[in-house]
C-alpha cells in the first residue's frame, strides 16, 4: 500500500534537489477558469491564436487532454537574472533593445520538460508504472490556474502568477498523474487595491483587472503575430523587441523575488543590454547561430527584424539609426521593408517638426 501523503512530501524534496523552488497538488475542477477563458475566446481577445479555440475544453478539463487524470503536479522555477532592475535603465536607453528577461537565456521548456520527467522517473521508482503526462508549454494546459489551484501562488490582474514569497519571475510546468495524490490549498489572492500593472501597460493591454487583450499585448505582437503591427500600435512598443515585462517590473510583490541558481538561464550574448543597430545588422545565420537553443528563436528571423524596425523607428534619430534603416530598405521581406518604411517616414516627421 502507497502511503501517498508521505510520497508527496518525498517528490518536493525531489523537486528541490530538481532545481524547482516549489511543488503543489491540484485537482482537475477548472469550471470558473473554462467559463473564463471562453468568455475571453468569444471577445476574440486571442487574436490570431486560433489554436487556443481549436483546442476547445481540453484545456480546462484535463481528462479530455489526458484521460484517467485525477490530479496535477504543478511545479515552478525561477528565472530573475541577478540584475534585474536593470531592466528599466535599458527601457529608457531608446538605442538598446530590450527582450523579455525569461528569454535571455536557455530556453526554458526543454530545461523544464527534463526536470519534470526525472521527478516523474523518481515518483515510478516508489509507485511502479503510472499513468502520466509532462507539459510544459507543449498542450493545451491551463497552467496558470492549475498553479493557483496547487498554492503556487495567485493569478494577478495582469494575468500572471504571483508568488507572496518569490514574485512572479519563474517558469511553470506540470505532470498529469492518475496517483490519488493529496491536493494542496489554492493560493488566495493578494493584489488589494493596487492597479500598477494595468496603469504601467504601454497598449493598454490590460483593459480591465484578469483581462489581457493579447492584440494589443507586446509580448503577442513581437513572439506571436506573424503579419504586420498596427500602425497605432508601434509607436507604443519603444524598445521592446522580444515579449514585455513593464507589469512584472512595476509589481511590488516582485521585491521578493530570488535571482535564479541555473547557469541555462544566464544571459547569453550580452542580449541585456545590446544596441539595436547591432542586433538589426545581423545575418539570418548570425541570427540562427546566437538563438540556437532560445526562446528567442520563436519569432524568427523576419519578424526578429520586423521587431527591431519598429523600435528603430522610436530611437532617436541618430546618424547611426538611419543609417541602419536605410541599409535594410531593399529587404528581400515585403514585411521587413514595410516597417522599416515606416521608421524612416517617422525620423523625417521629427525631423521636419
Amino acid at each position: 500500500m502507497i502511503d501517498f501523503s508521505h510520497l508527496v512530501a518525498e517528490l518536493r524534496q525531489w523537486g528541490a534537489e530538481l532545481g524547482f523552488q516549489q511543488i503543489g497538488i491540484a485537482d482537475v475542477e477548472l469550471g470558473a477558469d473554462e467559463t473564463h477563458l471562453l468568455e475571453w475566446l468569444a471577445a476574440g481577445r486571442h487574436g490570431e491564436m486560433d489554436y487556443m479555440e481549436r483546442h476547445g475544453t481540453r484545456r480546462s478539463r484535463p481528462t479530455e487532454l489526458q484521460p484517467g487524470t485525477l490530479r496535477v503536479i504543478s511545479a515552478r522555477m525561477d528565472y530573475a537574472p541577478t540584475d534585474i532592475d536593470e531592466g528599466w535603465k535599458v527601457l529608457a536607453d531608446g538605442e538598446r533593445a530590450y527582450i523579455s528577461r525569461y528569454a535571455l537565456g536557455r530556453d526554458y521548456h526543454k530545461l523544464l520538460r527534463g526536470r519534470l520527467q526525472k521527478l516523474a522517473d523518481r515518483i515510478a521508482a516508489v509507485t511502479g508504472p503510472f499513468g502520466h503526462r509532462v507539459f510544459v508549454d507543449s498542450a493545451p494546459v491551463l497552467e496558470k490556474a492549475i498553479a493557483r489551484n496547487a498554492g503556487l501562488g495567485w493569478i494577478g490582474k495582469h494575468s500572471l502568477v504571483i508568488n507572496r514569497d518569490a514574485g512572479s519571475w519563474f517558469f511553470l510546468g506540470e505532470i498529469y498523474t492518475d496517483l490519488p495524490l493529496p491536493t494542496d490549498d489554492a493560493a488566495s489572492m493578494h493584489c488589494g487595491t493596487c492597479t500598477r500593472c494595468i496603469e504601467v501597460c504601454p497598449t493598454g493591454a490590460i483593459v480591465a483587472p484578469f483581462q489581457v487583450d493579447a492584440r494589443r499585448c507586446i509580448s503577442y505582437l513581437t513572439i506571436e503575430q506573424r503579419g504586420a503591427i498596427e500602425e497605432s500600435l508601434r509607436p507604443l512598443i519603444g524598445n521592446r523587441i522580444f515579449g514585455c515585462d513593464d507589469c512584472q517590473l512595476v509589481c511590488p510583490w516582485n521585491k521578493f523575488a530570488q535571482p535564479t541558481g541555473e547557469a541555462d538561464f544566464r544571459v547569453r550574448h550580452g542580449l541585456d543590454k545590446a544596441r539595436l543597430v547591432d542586433l538589426f545588422a545581423w545575418t539570418e545565420a548570425e541570427f540562427l547561430s546566437r538563438t540556437e537553443g532560445m526562446a528567442i528563436r520563436r519569432a524568427g528571423y523576419e519578424g526578429w527584424l520586423r521587431n527591431i524596425a519598429v523600435a528603430l523607428g522610436n530611437a532617436p534619430s541618430t546618424a547611426e539609426v538611419i543609417a541602419a534603416l536605410h541599409a535594410r530598405q531593399h529587404d528581400p521581406s515585403e514585411l521587413v521593408r514595410e516597417h522599416v518604411a515606416w521608421a524612416l517616414t517617422r525620423h523625417a516627421h521629427e525631423a521636419s517638426a
